[in-house]
């Protein structure tokens, strides 16, 4: 169970280089014009180094895209080719970052702001009031208050029954049923 080597990778045979060298050698070896496709780099590889991995077709993709997202290849229209010494870098996503203005030496920088709200300005001429007593709330307690009763004006007369009014609309009153002529 734990007999083995604890949680060394496997290294790759040593008869075959990296594949990033093994793609550059194979562009410069190839040498077209427009460019190297990924099969054709492929081919080159097998046939140059015999004993690849069963995984190589996956291995190339990936150092592939690997290689083109650094910069160390460029793709044009679905060939692989170096990047020309001569061509300006290429600019990420998005605007640009502003240049920064060199200070003159010497100069100090002033601590940057705090994040947040900035407090409200004390008024100078406000009178000082005493410090008051922490507490935990404001004095007031939680939530609605009880609604208080009604003393002495009441338009409608309390029912007899002292019963209370149920909530929501009366029902209907229908009209007695007289039976007609017997």
């Amino acid at each position: 169970m734990a007999t083995e080597e604890p949680n060394n990778p496997p290294q790759p045979p040593s008869s075959i280089p990296q594949y990033s060298e093994m793609i550059m050698a194979a562009i410069e070896a190839l040498n077209d014009k427009s460019g190297s496709n990924k099969s054709s780099i492929s081919k080159y590889i097998e046939s140059t180094y015999g004993d690849l991995p069963a995984a190589h077709s996956t291995l190339l993709a990936h150092h592939l895209n690997k290689m083109k997202q650094s910069g160390d290849l460029v793709m044009v229209k679905n060939n692989y080719m170096k990047p020309d010494p001569n061509a300006p870098p290429r600019r990420g996503r998005g605007r640009p970052p502003k240049p920064k203005v060199p200070l003159p030496p010497g100069t100090v920088l002033a601590p940057p702001r705090p994040r947040g709200r900035p407090p409200k300005p004390r008024d100078p001429f406000a009178p000082v009031s005493p410090p008051k007593k922490a507490s935990s709330g404001s004095g007031k307690p939680r939530g609605r208050p009880p609604k208080k009763p009604k003393v002495g004006t009441s338009s409608a007369p309390a029912p007899a029954i002292g019963a209370p009014r149920p909530r929501g609309r009366p029902p209907k009153v229908k009209p007695a049923v007289v039976p007609v002529g017997c």
